[in-house]
């Protein structure tokens, strides 16, 4: 089922990423902004002061080109406040905050909205996520955006990797694209279901998803003759045509996701970005994939303190499951699936990989 013949190689998509639209440069740059395109993905940004509020119009081209490019970089935005970050963050999603974490004692304010993130624990949380993930991949809602403001930038680097999961799902084999279709995640932590690829609700683009960290089970809708994945989504699934992955096509996947997301620096659909100092990176959360880098979790004194504070959006739709399947599956109790199946509660969830730290 999960395997990956020579001649499914050769069919795949080249992925890719479009270049700004040359009608939104213009309406953004009439303002005043510059926007430089980098490469392959993401968006800076000059010219611009987030404490004053831009036209609705280009809010809008620019929430369409972080759909399509995946983030956008506002230049040498030094010494917001917390609520200047926080009202810049509205502009997006359902433009309301949408927060789940603790307050470090350092947090300007102690303001609830804002995680600080820190190589430094007198600073903020250490070792904020290691590995690829999406922000809030337990809520139902799932954060539409995040915002990451580099309140100081370590000397000697500590950035964040970017992958662009619509391009990822375009190098997937066919036969893979058809088999993660099929799939929907299940939360270790909150019960919550997510379909491992969604269409992404402004770019229209098949985007793979999926927590390396916190995930308990996967569902594989059982294919029908005859039917493509569209007629699939339209008829609910059931036990009968339901069943889960068993341990040893869960570690394929995982580390086909991790592989596919790593490989992402070579076939043109990642970046590692380093930050200036000031820098306010808003990601489209539904159209990339993230991690921290190594170099973000090295001591301080190696390389120079880094102080982040995150920001998470709301966002104006549920990244629901396909095939009529409920937003939650109660995990605590019995299921009717296959007995050989992963089921599995608890905040690490499934354990893919024993070497490597499962926090995010």
């Amino acid at each position: 089922m999960m395997g990956q013949t020579p001649e499914d190689t050769t069919r795949r998509k080249a992925p890719t990423i479009p270049p700004l639209d040359p009608e939104r440069v213009s309406l953004i740059e009439e303002t005043g902004l510059t926007l430089k395109q980098l490469e392959p993905l993401g968006v800076e940004i000059y010219g611009a002061d987030v404490r004053t509020d831009l036209p609705e119009p280009v809010i809008q081209a620019l929430e369409e080109e972080m759909a399509n490019r995946g983030f956008i970089v506002f230049k040498h935005q030094k010494d917001l406040s917390p609520e200047e970050l926080i009202n810049a963050s509205k502009w997006w999603g359902a433009r309301e905050i949408h927060s789940t974490h603790g307050v470090h004692p350092a947090t300007p304010g102690r303001n609830r909205h804002i995680f600080r993130c820190s190589n430094d624990s007198r600073h903020g949380i250490l070792g904020v996520g290691p590995q690829w993930h999406n922000d809030g991949s337990f809520e139902a809602a799932s954060f539409s955006h995040s915002a990451y403001y580099m309140a100081r930038a370590p000397e000697h680097g500590g950035g964040t990797h970017f992958a662009h999961q619509g391009a990822a799902f375009d190098a997937l084999p066919k036969e893979k694209q058809a088999f993660w279709q099929r799939l929907v995640s299940v939360n270790s932590a909150s019960c919550v279901t997510h379909p491992v690829v969604h269409t992404h609700p402004i770019s229209g683009r098949k985007s793979v998803w999926l927590h390396l960290g916190m995930t308990g089970a996967v569902l594989e809708r059982l294919p029908e003759y005859g039917l493509s994945i569209e007629e699939l989504q339209k008829i609910p699934a059931t036990a009968d045509n339901l069943r889960l992955l068993t341990p040893e096509e869960m570690k394929e996947l995982f580390n086909d996701y991790n592989n596919l997301l790593n490989e992402s620096f070579e076939k043109g659909y990642g970046i590692r970005y380093h930050y200036d100092t000031g820098d306010l990176l808003f990601i489209d959360n539904w159209a990339v994939a993230h991690r921290a880098s190594p170099e973000a979790h090295m001591p301080a004194e190696q390389q120079g303190l880094r102080i982040m504070d995150r920001v998470t959006i709301k966002a104006r739709q549920n990244l629901a499951p396909h095939f009529g399947l409920p937003t939650y599956i109660n995990m605590n109790g019995p299921h009717p699936f296959n007995k050989d199946g992963v089921w599995q509660t608890g905040g690490v969830g499934f354990r893919w990989k024993d070497d490597i730290r499962m926090q995010n």
